[in-house]
């Protein structure tokens, strides 16, 4: 005889029965997105997008905008470059019209149509003969040899303008040493071996040793610092390259290389007394030193949005409108946080603290999906370390700022290859800390680059790249 069922066990039977296939589906979704992640949803690079999603009017054609055409715009105004002033003119040559004086009627004016021409002077480079000459004692026979300036003995056959320049080609160009050598033979009819360029690359990286320490010294004394690190390759194994960023015209940028990605490297740098504000990623790294050292922390708001936008790509209807209501509560955040200049301050504050309270009471309020609990749980142990800026002058909201500075140190991990050493290590360390520091006070990194070797090979003071304020 058949059993009959109720319908309250029917449907305990029908859900005993799926809930191993629905749980199977739930995890076969999420495996699904997470695949799916891109640099918008996670902080996977830009590169990594083998095929950008299409816009949303990809099919229609709706609401595209037209083609800009390329060149100048109708209705900009024309940029021309201005003229060299006089004390970088050499020559002026003068053309007259000479048929003018038989006619009387045209008057020459003391005005001139003015065309100025760069070029280049048929030889680039000049060879100086240094001669010492030789002594023999008439008794003993011993032979001494007159002294050469320091600078002369110390650069060798390759003096510090074109030192510097085959450095700056190097370092700030991605060029090989066989590419740096054709250039000098083509270009500049000189011939000199790879091994020379190595020389003289070492040589420079032994100059700039001084300028590095002087920023690594300072490191610890800075208010702010904005800390990131991205992989580096040396003979088949997976380094990392560290970068410190001291924000503002006077701040800096110094880059280390190390064999650990770990709190380990911040203390050896910040040193374990840091008193100012980190500004990084959630990396595990971080939270360490955080809690080690109870260090002040500003999380990066931009890692943190992508990581929300994931949510909204997910199938659970619960975990898409927790991650859509969270981006609402941040945008208006943002919304308060650029208003900051042109409002009084007493009500700007009462706006951002209103704001913060609402993008935490909807953070703290997730479903049960275990990436929407993972949200919750950053705002439940280390929110005060995302609000940070909204307290702290000085203290930016992202880590944009060492991010930007990383894109010169990935090219060049690409064009290179990466290293094979410590001085291959050695030398990116300092060129790359040269060059963004140089570039974020607005100055020649080429001319620093010669200032220094000149000063190295004359055994003279070293310069520095100063440090205005911390």
């Amino acid at each position: 005889m058949a059993k009959l069922y109720t319908e309250f066990e029917v449907r305990r039977l029908i859900e005993e029965a799926t809930a191993p296939l629905l749980a199977r589906i739930a995890e076969l979704e999420a495996q699904l997105a997470a695949a799916k992640k891109d640099s918008s949803t996670s902080s996977k690079p830009p590169s990594s997008d083998i095929v950008k999603p299409p816009r949303p009017d990809a099919k229609t054609g709706k609401g595209r905008k037209k083609k800009r055409r390329p060149g100048g715009q109708r209705g900009h105004a024309r940029q021309e470059r201005p003229l060299f002033p006089p004390e970088q003119v050499d020559k002026v040559w003068c053309y007259e019209w000479a048929e003018a004086s038989s006619l009387p009627e045209w008057e020459p004016l003391d005005e001139y149509q003015t065309v100025q021409q760069v070029d280049l002077v048929p030889k680039l480079f000049k060879v100086v003969e240094h001669r010492a000459r030789l002594y023999r004692h008439r008794v003993t026979g011993q032979v001494v040899v007159a002294a050469m300036p320091e600078a002369v003995r110390g650069a060798g056959l390759i003096g510090s303008r074109l030192s510097a320049l085959i450095a700056y080609q190097k370092g700030a160009c991605h060029m090989t040493y066989r590419v740096i050598q054709t250039f000098l033979r083509d270009v500049l009819q000189l011939d000199f071996s790879t091994g020379q360029l190595v020389k003289i690359v070492g040589k420079a990286s032994d100059a700039l040793l001084f300028s590095y320490e002087q920023l690594q010294t300072a490191l610890p004394t800075c208010r702010m610092v904005n800390i990131d690190e991205t992989g580096h390759p040396e003979n088949g194994q997976k380094l990392w390259t560290w970068g410190f960023h001291v924000p503002g015209p006077d701040g800096f940028t110094l880059f280390h290389i190390d064999a650990a990605r770990s709190s380990e490297v911040l203390k050896e740098f910040l040193g374990e007394t840091f008193s100012g504000v980190v500004g990084c990623d959630y990396h595990s790294a971080y939270r360490k030193f955080l809690n080690d050292l109870g260090a002040q922390m500003q999380f990066c708001w931009a890692h943190l949005i992508r990581d929300v936008k994931f949510l909204t790509t997910l199938r659970d209807r619960a975990t898409r409108g927790y991650g859509e209501r969270l981006l609402t509560a941040i945008k208006g955040l943002f919304h308060v946080w650029h208003q900051r200049d042109v409002m009084r301050p007493d009500r700007w504050k009462q706006s951002a603290d209103r704001a913060r309270r609402e993008v935490l009471k909807v953070a703290r309020r997730p479903p049960r999906c275990r990436e929407a609990q993972n949200i919750a749980k950053r705002f439940r142990k280390h929110g005060e370390h995302y609000f940070r800026f909204l307290d702290t002058p000085g203290v930016e909201p992202t880590n944009n700022a060492m991010e930007q500075r990383f894109r010169f140190v990935v090219i060049d991990r690409k064009i290179t290859q990466g290293t094979r050493g410590q001085a291959g290590r050695s030398w990116c360390e300092r060129i790359w800390t040269v060059l963004a520091t140089c570039a974020q006070r607005g100055r020649s990194a080429y001319l620093f680059l010669q200032e220094t070797m000149d000063a190295f090979f004359a055994g003279r003071t070293l310069p520095t790249l100063e440090l205005n304020s911390s």
